[in-house]
């Protein structure tokens, strides 16, 4: 396959002001540009619209596509950078897993996890974290939800059980369970 007719990828990062319209706009670029969205995340953190995207196209399309993004960032007031990469290697032999956290809220948490999981050799997938006040008490509450590459050759009873002794000593509720597809 020639230069020319490979699928090309770009990830592109914005964040500005939050405004209704910022999503059709964003995707109308890419699609005006003959390019796909492959994978994207969007929310909205503080009053900050964020987005991180990953664009597919032709290597002529993508080049379009990097070339309006100054323009498009001018107009709609946000910071935009862009990074050229290459297909997800989808030969790594591992197993997903969703993980849920909820506790009481106070500095550290994801650092704690990370931790846990990066001194096994387990990747991070993705990762969201939020946090609410408690129905009935008002108590800030912290929550997490993420998605780890487990390595096929890990026992997974012991992976759950040193898990949940971890939770257990920092005072987390956690569920750890394969993500249902």
């Amino acid at each position: 396959m020639s230069e020319h007719t490979a699928t090309n990828y770009l990830v592109i990062s914005a964040i500005g002001p939050d405004r209704a319209g910022l999503v059709t706009e964003l995707s109308d670029i890419v699609l005006a540009n003959d390019c796909n969205i492959e994978d994207s995340r969007m929310s909205v953190l503080g009053g900050e619209f964020a987005l991180i995207m990953l664009a597919s196209g032709r290597w002529n399309s993508i080049a379009k596509l990097e070339d309006s993004l100054p323009t498009m960032q001018e107009r709609l007031g946000l910071t935009i950078h862009t990074r050229r990469t290459e297909a997800r290697d989808d030969t790594v032999n591992a197993i997903p897993y969703s993980v849920e956290v909820i506790a009481l809220d106070h500095p550290g948490i994801v650092n704690q996890l990370a931790g846990f999981f990066s001194s096994r050799g387990i990747n991070i997938h993705d990762l969201y974290t939020g946090s609410y006040r408690a129905a009935h008490t008002g108590t800030q509450m912290f929550s997490l939800n993420m998605t780890v590459e487990v390595p096929a050759d890990t026992h997974i009873a012991s992976l759950r059980e040193q898990f949940m002794d971890f939770c257990d000593q920092l005072n987390l509720d956690a569920i750890i369970e394969p993500v249902k597809v």
